[in-house]
């Protein structure tokens, strides 16, 4: 598989989790307190899937073994 789709879904992953984050941030400056635990739960979860999908493409570029 080429490392377009990888590259691909890491950046727009990535990109999602610091757009909430900063959203996160504007929720608390603005008083929405009881959004912002959701919203950072949410930025976090897509850096977390932004790493699991660099560590897909990791071994996907190993050798298969059978």
């Amino acid at each position: 598989m080429t490392k377009g789709p990888f590259v691909a879904m890491t950046g727009a992953t990535a990109a999602l989790g610091t757009a909430l984050g900063s959203l996160a941030l504007q929720l608390r400056a603005d008083g929405y307190e009881q959004y912002v635990e959701s919203v950072a739960t949410f930025s976090v979860l897509m850096y977390v899937t932004a790493a699991l999908v660099l560590v897909t493409w990791v071994r996907d570029g190993r050798p298969h073994a059978n």
